[in-house]
Parts: structure tokens; sequence; C-alpha cells
């Protein structure tokens, strides 16, 4: 014979209605926190850093007149002889293209590499063919991010004559404004000497 089924118990209920309770309880937990972390801390974290850093936060922009021609912090492409060129960038698909950041991922045993490296040099010689001096590797690769608008101070050394040059300026003159746009080690320990090429370029381009 089959058993016959107990009759349900008023446990059952309670276990369903202690459940709902706990879901409840746990959803309400995560709205809070949501609310809190996803909204109210980001929000608050905003405000701050627009009072403290207002440019910073704004991204670093360089602006003329009314109108942001350009970030601190975001290489530019420049291939005139009249301007200081900087690293090579591999993102796409246009060079220092802020919404792709990418390194080339080149291993130094990959034959493009070499390639890419072989070009720059070709095309920074052909520019300036009187400079013999050797090409700093920074002028030859490109940076992890693929948007770093620093070079080397060795790497802007080596453009100046060709700059002064190409904008009937001398030398030392063209050598104090790179003085002006190198930027030291972050605190004094991080980090190497560096030269923003978009500010100075944007420099040169402002000198009369």
């Amino acid at each position: 014979m089959d058993p016959i089924p107990s009759p349900p118990t008023t446990q059952q209920p309670q276990r369903a209605r202690s459940m709902l309770a706990q879901l409840a309880h746990a959803a309400g937990i995560l709205f809070i926190l949501t609310l809190l972390t996803g909204v109210a801390y980001p929000l608050a974290i905003t405000g701050i850093v627009r009072v403290t850093f207002p440019s910073a936060s704004r991204g670093s922009l360089v602006v003329e007149g009314n109108k942001a021609i350009a970030s601190r912090l975001i290489g530019q492409s420049f291939e005139d002889p009249k301007y200081f060129w900087g690293r090579l960038s591999a993102t796409t698909p246009a060079p220092y293209n802020a919404q792709n950041s990418a390194g080339s991922n080149l291993g130094p045993t990959n034959p493009d590499l070499r390639k890419n490296a072989e070009a720059r040099i070709a095309a920074l010689r052909a520019s300036d063919p009187d400079n013999h001096a050797a090409v700093p590797v920074d002028l030859v690769t490109a940076s992890a991010s693929g948007l770093d608008p620093h070079i080397s101070p060795a790497a802007a050394e080596y453009q100046i004559a060709r700059v002064a040059r190409m904008r009937g300026l001398s030398p030392e003159r063209v050598r104090e404004l790179v003085r002006a746009h190198t930027e030291g080690r972050g605190f004094g320990v991080l980090g190497e000497a560096r030269v923003n090429v978009v500010l100075l370029n944007l420099a040169l381009d402002g000198m009369k």
C-alpha cells in the first residue's frame, strides 16, 4: 500500500515567509549600497575634484578662445618638419586616437618592430640630412598607451636644429623653449624628465 501523505504543517508557510523576508532584506541592502557606491560616492568625488583640480578633472584641456584645441595628456601626430615629432602611435584607425588606446605589442624579435623603426629613422634623416647623430630610441618606438604626448629631452635636442632651420629661428631660442616645456620627475623621484611635444609645438606656433 502507498503511504498516506502527511497533512501540510504550519511550518511550510512560515518558511516561505521567512525566505521572502530575507530576499526583501537583501534587495534593500543592495539598493542602498547601489545608491551609496554607484551614485552618491561618484558624485561626491566628482564634485570635490571639480573644485580642487578643475583643469585635470576636465581632461587637462588646452583652450584657445572658446575652443578646446588639445589635451596636455594626449599626443598629436606631427609630420611637418617645422614641428617637433612625438613618439610613434599604434592606435587605430589613426595615430593618437584617444578612443582606442593601445600599444603596438610588438616583441623584440618581431620584424614589424624593426620595419617601423627603420621607416621612422628614414623619415627623420630625410627631414634633416645634415644630422648624423644617433636617433633616440623613443622617437622610433610606440608607447604602451599609444597616446603619450612626451618625448625625452634627448629626443627634443635631436630635433632642435631642424625645427630652428625650418622656422628661421636660432637653435638657442628653440632650445630655451624646449627647456621651458621640460617637466621634471614627479615629486622629484618618479619617472624621468620629459618634454610635452603638444605644448611645445603650440608654443612654437605662438611665437612672433
